[in-house]
């Protein structure tokens, strides 16, 4: 099956996305999951785009929160999919379109070098609330710190008006309104809602994989 590109959302890892990738790496997929924190929407972007471009074919990109501003702009996938994701038109960026909820911004806490991070009790509440407490202190535990000004970029490409999309809207999401969400989905091929918090790859990893692999085989079926 094709490689599966796993972009991370702001104050995340690769790593949130591990029971996913072991999970696609064990049915015969391929699964890359690139760090971003390059600094700039830009520079994230420019480092998925050179996953992309080093890969035989053409992969399915998944866009996660903030990940999807940055495969928004990225060229030469098979199908985008947005998961509680920013899906951004010509000018718009996250922190444009409302970005994140009051409750996320509570839980953001600056520090000493300007960066930002996430109080650990408010991020469990916000971006984990629907997930089993083992693996949202898990989840908690991997949370870095974030440079600021990545939620203000603008894309240079949209690439969801040339390529096949799905929006995957977490109905129980705390961290991104759903409303907001559900408009942002209007512009994809495809919509499906999930009735999940905003990290399903945390605490529901088998229903996304399986949402995956219905995408990269044709005729695929659980």
């Amino acid at each position: 099956m094709p490689t599966v590109v796993l972009v991370h959302g702001l104050y995340h890892r690769p790593e949130h996305f591990e029971a996913v990738a072991q999970r696609l790496r064990s049915s015969g997929a391929g699964a890359v999951a690139p760090e971003l924190h390059r600094g700039s929407l830009a520079a994230d972007t420019e480092a998925v785009q050179a996953v992309v471009d080093s890969l035989d074919e053409p992969p399915l990109l998944l866009g996660h929160s903030y990940g999807g501003s940055v495969i928004t702009g990225v060229r030469g996938a098979r199908h985008l999919v947005y998961l509680a994701a920013f899906a951004l038109d010509a000018g718009e960026s996250a922190a444009a379109l409302g970005g994140a909820s009051a409750r996320l911004r509570d839980a953001i806490r600056p520090e000493p070098d300007g960066s930002t991070s996430l109080r650990p009790d408010r991020a469990a509440d916000v971006l984990y609330h629907d997930c089993p407490q083992p693996l949202t202190a898990r989840a908690v535990g991997l949370l870095r710190p974030q440079a600021p000004g990545c939620g203000r970029g603008v894309p240079a490409h949209h690439s969801w008006k040339d390529t096949p999309s799905t929006y995957v809207v977490c109905g129980q999401d705390r961290a991104i309104d759903p409303a907001l969400q559900r408009t942002m989905a209007s512009r994809c091929t495809e919509v499906r809602e999930w009735e999940t918090g905003h990290s399903p790859f945390v605490g529901q990893p088998e229903l996304l994989v399986e949402f995956l692999r219905e995408r990269l085989v044709p005729g695929y079926r659980p």
